[in-house]
């Protein structure tokens, strides 16, 4: 790990790996990259890229209000540049997919493949409809109640820890006190959170959608998610799918926001597999009679 001076920020960066890069976009906003963790395993067969997004995790230098997509954007493209890469692929996970998704409609060149995992074309999906989804699940008032304030930054810093760990079951498919332990001593524990980031990151998207420019997006596409996720469900997954030209869509099973803790073999083997074959047919260009590599059907 090391601190990276990046535009006009400071990022926390760690770069682990070799072969192809591959970069992660993490969550949040107000997150780190731990979360994203599992994504280490690909470290055997790619140069995996963690970073802090700016004014997120342990990255500073600079005022929660440069947090636009301007900047980020920027800053992911000035980051390969700092590494000398000439493009790599591109995994963003949940508010790390907005920006995924912005940064390959600013920098298309940029971008060899693109992973968007459990995320969405638009900030309706979790401002609009996480509580309404949580409240048909059974969820108690209290916690809906907090789903609304929290996914549109209208809660205040100091209760952020409490309402993250009100809101903290809703994520699991099947919440397990277990695997949260065991999340933590792996290095759950070393997540930093900033609660400014979120507050104003609900504000700065609030209306925020790139549905209309979807089909503008041609490099291959991976649309992947957990069956249970109540922030960007399933009928999420297919409306972004379909609007990215030769999109690919994996649902898993038994998941919810985050299959790469809660299913890591699964989510693993899909981004890999889907990675693989993106590389060989770059590698083996279609023959003079078009013919190309076979691809499997995407499994929804």
């Amino acid at each position: 790990m090391t601190t990276m001076q990046i535009r006009d920020a400071s990022l926390h960066v760690e770069v682990v790996g070799h072969g192809p890069p591959l970069v992660l976009m993490h969550g949040g906003p107000g997150l780190d990259h731990v979360s994203l963790t599992p994504f280490r395993e690909l470290a055997d067969r790619h140069t995996v890229v963690f970073y802090d997004h700016r004014c997120n995790g342990r990255s500073t230098g600079v005022p929660v209000t440069s947090m636009t997509f301007e900047n980020l954007t920027a800053d992911a493209d000035a980051l390969r540049e700092e590494l000398g890469f000439e493009t790599w692929a591109v995994l963003g996970h949940s508010f790390g997919g907005h920006v995924a998704l912005e940064y390959v409609l600013r920098y298309p060149e940029r971008v060899s493949q693109l992973v968007l995992l459990d995320t969405a074309g638009d900030i309706r999906w979790s401002q609009e409809h996480a509580a309404d989804v949580l409240a048909s699940r059974g969820s108690s008032p209290a916690t809906v109640a907090v789903a609304r304030r929290f996914y549109n930054g209208r809660i205040a810093s100091k209760d952020f820890v409490r309402a993250s760990l009100r809101l903290m079951p809703a994520y699991d498919h099947r919440f397990s006190l277990l695997r949260l332990a065991r999340e933590m001593l792996e290095g759950g524990w070393r997540a930093q959170m900033r609660p400014e980031a979120l507050i104003f990151g609900g504000q700065m998207m609030r209306g925020w959608s790139v549905m209309d420019r979807l089909d503008e997006i041609h490099v291959p596409t991976l649309v992947i998610a957990g069956h249970d996720d109540f922030l960007f469900p399933p009928e999420s997954q297919a409306l972004l799918a379909a609007g990215i030209p030769n999109a690919r869509l994996r649902i898993i099973e038994r998941a919810g926001h985050n299959p790469q803790t809660e299913r890591p073999t699964d989510t693993l083997a899909a981004v890999a597999g889907f990675l693989a074959i993106e590389l060989a047919s770059s590698a083996n260009p279609p023959a003079a009679d078009g013919a190309t590599l076979p691809l499997e059907p995407a499994r929804a």
